[in-house]
């Protein structure tokens, strides 16, 4: 019987620099109805050699010309995987939400939303289940990661900051309520001129999990004080 072996990623060639690949147009469709047009690009030569996404979103060559002519910035946002919330609406975290306030808030401004292959926190998705099932006996997010032998974070930025560049968009305001995004592209030679938050999608169960990025990795969310 013939065993069929996953093909390894090509590792990116430091030679060549990033670049695009691929640019289509993508009519997307929410399920509360909302709708807009995506500019979907796939890039060559990243990093990591993942599959990572950039979508324009809005009046984006607009926004690219304004920041060239020394205007505001373009509005983006790293976006990592999310299965579980992305697709299937898990309450367990904020992703979801996030993702959808992102696609029409970038759409109003003109601007860039990446999708970024990071599931888990760039741990994967079986091992954010494995947490999920730590964090079931009492652990927070982070405890739990660490429990398995992961770090607090794994995710990195370099191809975020890759496809920025191949886009033209080396000055940038920032949707996140992450500093360490900020920091990272900041690293990588992009220029964050401003961080802005994104609304606080809290629900019953996703308030620990809100409160423990909070507390452990500063993450910009006002949420109510537990009394």
């Amino acid at each position: 019987m013939s065993v069929l072996l996953p093909c390894p990623r090509p590792a990116a060639d430091p030679a060549t620099p990033p670049a695009v690949r691929t640019r289509v147009t993508i009519p997307l469709r929410f399920p509360d109805g909302y709708a807009t047009t995506a500019t979907v690009w796939t890039f060559t030569g990243l990093a990591d050699a993942r599959e990572h996404l950039a979508l324009g979103l809005g009046d984006w060559p607009d926004a690219l010309a304004r920041a060239s002519a020394g205007g505001p910035p373009p509005l983006v946002r790293p976006h990592s995987e999310c299965l579980t919330g992305d697709v299937f609406g898990s309450q367990r975290c904020d992703c979801g939400p996030q993702l959808r306030e992102a696609v029409e808030r970038i759409g109003a401004d003109g601007g860039f939303l990446l999708y970024l292959r990071q599931e888990g926190r760039g741990s994967g998705l079986y091992a954010k289940l494995d947490a999920y099932a730590l964090q079931d006996t009492g652990l927070d997010t982070y405890q739990a990661n660490r429990a398995l032998g992961r770090a607090d974070d794994e995710r990195d930025y370099t191809a975020a900051a890759q496809m920025l560049a191949a886009l033209g968009a080396d000055r940038i305001a920032l949707l996140s309520n992450n500093p360490d995004k900020a920091a990272q592209l900041a690293r990588a030679g992009i220029d964050v001129v401003a961080q802005v938050p994104t609304g606080v999608h809290l629900s019953p169960a996703n308030a620990r999990y809100l409160a423990a990025k909070r507390e452990h990795t500063a993450h910009t969310l006002d949420l109510p004080i537990a009394g």
